[in-house]
C-alpha cells in the first residue's frame, strides 16, 4: 500500500468501525447475527493488524490503571460466575470491543477521531431518515428485521425495525431499530458537528445542514432519556465555557456554583418527580425500569462483594436472565442503569473500580477542556473547540448511564475506553 493511501485506508476503516459500534443492530437486522459476527470479527482482526503495522508509541504508565483493573476483574469473574459459558462469551466480546477502542485511541489523533465520528454519524443519520421515509411513504406498515420469522405469534412493538410512524408523530427508530440508540447518535452528532463548525474544519453551510439533521433526528426520536442527557451535556458545556473565561486562581466561585446546581437539580427531581414524568410522557414506574431495578438489586444483594460474574449484555438463554426483566412480552438484556449493572455483575469491588475509572476519566477530560493548551512553560495558546470533545462525550455517557447500561457495551464502552486512554496519555 502506498504512503498516500495509508491515511485514506485508516480513515475508511475507522469510520466503518465507529459505524458498526454505534449501529451494530443495522448489520444484525440486515445480515443476521452471523453476518454481524463476520463483520465484527473482521474489524477486530483489522484493528490488531493496524495496531501492529502502525506501532503507536506505547508507555504502560500512560495507560489507565483503573481500566486494566476492571478488565482483569471481569476476566477473573469467569471463575466464580454462576453462568461461566455466558461469562466467557461476554468477556471475549468485551475484550474485542476494547481492542477496537485501543486502535482508535492509539492510532488516531483527536482531529482524526473527530473526523471518523463525523463521517460515521452522517451515514447513520442519513440512512436512518431515508429508511424511515421509505417505510412511511412506500411500505406503509411496520417492518420487522430480516432473518426473523414469528409465524402467527403476536409480535411486540419493541421487535419492529421500524413502525412507520414518521408521518404520524410517533418515534422513529432508524437503521438501529431503537429510538434511544438513534437519539444518542443524534446527541453525539450535535456535539461533533458543533465542534467541527466552531473550529472551522468543515464548510459553514455543510456544518449547519448536518447540525439541523442531527437536531431533527433527536426531535423525531422523542427519547426522554436522551433529551435529559442533552440538557445535562449543555449544562456541562456552559460551565466549561464559563471556566475558560476565568483565571485559574479565581475558579472557586464557579465550582461552588456547579455544586449548588447539582444539589438544586437533585432536590428538584426529588420534589417534582411526578410532574417531570408527566412532562416526558413517562409512567410512574419509568417504563418498567423500577421493576427491573428492584429485581436486579435483590439479586445483587445476594452476592454483594464480587457479583454474579461478568456477562456484558445479558444472556437470555441462561438463568437468571431468562425471566429477570420481561415486560410486555420482551426480555430485556440490561439493567437499564450502568452502575447497578456493574454492581450486579462484579459486586461492590467492580463498582468501586468502575466509579474510579469514570471519575478519573471525567476529571482529566474536564481539565483538558478548561485549561489552555500548553507546549511550553507559558500557557498562552488559544482555546479550541476540539478540546471540549472528550468532556462532552463522557458527560453524555454519564447522563445516559442512569437509565441505560450502554456505557458497558459496544459504542458506549468504546467511547469510555477511547476517552480514558487518550486523556491519560495527554496528562502531564
Amino acid at each position: 500500500m502506498s504512503t498516500a493511501r495509508k491515511p485514506i485506508a485508516v480513515s475508511a476503516f475507522s469510520t466503518l468501525l465507529v459505524f458498526t459500534l454505534f449501529a451494530g443492530d443495522f448489520w444484525r437486522n440486515t445480515l443476521s447475527w452471523y453476518g454481524w459476527g463476520v463483520i465484527a470479527a473482521a474489524l477486530v482482526v483489522g484493528s490488531i493488524v493496524l495496531l501492529v503495522r502502525i506501532r503507536p508509541p506505547l508507555l504502560w504508565r500512560r495507560l489507565p490503571v483503573t481500566l486494566a483493573l476492571f478488565l482483569l476483574l471481569a476476566t477473573l469473574s469467569i471463575a466464580w460466575s454462576d453462568y461461566p459459558g455466558a461469562s466467557a462469551l461476554g468477556v471475549g466480546l468485551q475484550w474485542c470491543t476494547t481492542i477496537a477502542a485501543l486502535f482508535l485511541a492509539l492510532c488516531l489523533e483527536w482531529p482524526q477521531l473527530l473526523r471518523s465520528l463525523s463521517h460515521a454519524f452522517r451515514w447513520i443519520l442519513g440512512l436512518s431518515l431515508l429508511f424511515e421515509f421509505v417505510v412511511a411513504a412506500f411500505v406503509r406498515h411496520p417492518v420487522l428485521p430480516f432473518w426473523t420469522a414469528y409465524g402467527s405469534e403476536k409480535v411486540p412493538q419493541a421487535f419492529y425495525w421500524s413502525r412507520g410512524l414518521l408521518f404520524h408523530g410517533g418515534q422513529i427508530q432508524g437503521i438501529q431499530g431503537n429510538s434511544n440508540l438513534l437519539a444518542m447518535v443524534a446527541l453525539l452528532a450535535l456535539v461533533v458537528f458543533g465542534i467541527q463548525l466552531a473550529d472551522g474544519v468543515v464548510r459553514r453551510g455543510s456544518g449547519i445542514a448536518w447540525l439541523a439533521v442531527a437536531g431533527l433526528t433527536l426531535v423525531l426520536t422523542r427519547s426522554a432519556t436522551v433529551i435529559i442527557a442533552a440538557v445535562f451535556t449543555v449544562v456541562v458545556l456552559l460551565f466549561a465555557l464559563w471556566m475558560r473565561r476565568v483565571r485559574p486562581d479565581r475558579r472557586r466561585p464557579v465550582y461552588l456554583t456547579m455544586l449548588g446546581a447539582v444539589v438544586l437539580s437533585v432536590a428538584a427531581v426529588w420534589v417534582f418527580s411526578g410532574q417531570l414524568l408527566k412532562l416526558f410522557g413517562k409512567s410512574e414506574d419509568l417504563t418498567g425500569r423500577l421493576d427491573i431495578w428492584h429485581a436486579v438489586t435483590a439479586l445483587a444483594s445476594q452476592r454483594p462483594v464480587f457479583g454474579w460474574g461478568w456477562v456484558s449484555y445479558w444472556a437470555p438463554w441462561v438463568e437468571p436472565f431468562t425471566t429477570l426483566a420481561v415486560r410486555k412480552g420482551v426480555t430485556y438484556l440490561q439493567a437499564h442503569n450502568a452502575w447497578l449493572d456493574v454492581w450486579f455483575q462484579l459486586g461492590v469491588v467492580g463498582l468501586v473500580i468502575f466509579i474510579l475509572l469514570v471519575v478519573t476519566t471525567l476529571k482529566r477530560s474536564w481539565f483538558l477542556a478548561v485549561d489552555r493548551p500548553r507546549v511550553a512553560l507559558v500557557d498562552d495558546l488559544p482555546y479550541t473547540a476540539l478540546t471540549l470533545l472528550p468532556l462532552l462525550l463522557i458527560a453524555a455517557l454519564i447522563a445516559q448511564s442512569a437509565a441505560e447500561s450502554r456505557m458497558l457495551v459496544e459504542a458506549g464502552w468504546m467511547i469510555l475506553v477511547v476517552v480514558s486512554v487518550k486523556t491519560k496519555r495527554a496528562a502531564p
